[in-house]
């Protein structure tokens, strides 16, 4: 992995932020921004529930949701989260390509993760034939984000770093 900071947009004092530093922020994160790709070109950025593991991000759609429909056609997208403060806190953006997820015991630890990470309500169970299901028994498409390049903008102390994998 590479890390830079890139001085154009960081404080003259600023340093490159450790990747661990936003593991963690990845990691912790309750709410996290997806943005895919419309088949006429244009963004959909709609909100989501993610969990890391792996050195991965995992999340789940429908089949016929929007951002289903567009990884169908477009795999490429970025993950976003961080916080709404201008003065603290770090934001990360993941770029990567999301691909379905299809191995039964790797959807069974992606399930366990989003219950361990969100409680009962975000349950999930995997049957034989490896359906990612929720509590109501409809089936989720399970995505993985392996990061190429992912980006961190640090506030408070203003910093860009980038970290190309």
């Amino acid at each position: 992995m590479e890390t830079r900071l890139d001085t154009r947009y960081s404080a003259d004092d600023a340093t490159a932020i450790p990747w661990a530093q936003a593991r963690k922020v990845l990691t912790e994160a309750e709410v996290s921004w997806l943005t895919t790709i419309r088949p006429d070109g244009r963004p959909h950025v709609t909100t989501l529930l993610a969990v890391w593991l792996d050195d991965s991000a995992y999340f789940c759609t429908g089949a016929e949701e929007r951002k289903g429909r567009n990884l169908a056609e477009n795999p490429h997208v970025a993950l976003t989260t961080g916080c709404n403060r201008l003065h603290e806190g770090l934001d990360v953006v993941l770029e990567g390509d999301a691909v379905r997820v299809r191995d039964t015991a790797k959807l069974r630890r992606i399930a366990e993760a989003y219950e361990a990470k969100y409680g009962s309500e975000w349950r999930f169970t995997v049957s034989d034939d490896g359906a990612f299901l929720n509590t109501y028994g409809d089936e989720a498409l399970v995505y993985e984000i392996a990061p190429v390049t992912a980006f961190g903008f640090g506030k408070g102390l203003y910093s860009q770093t980038r970290w190309r994998f």
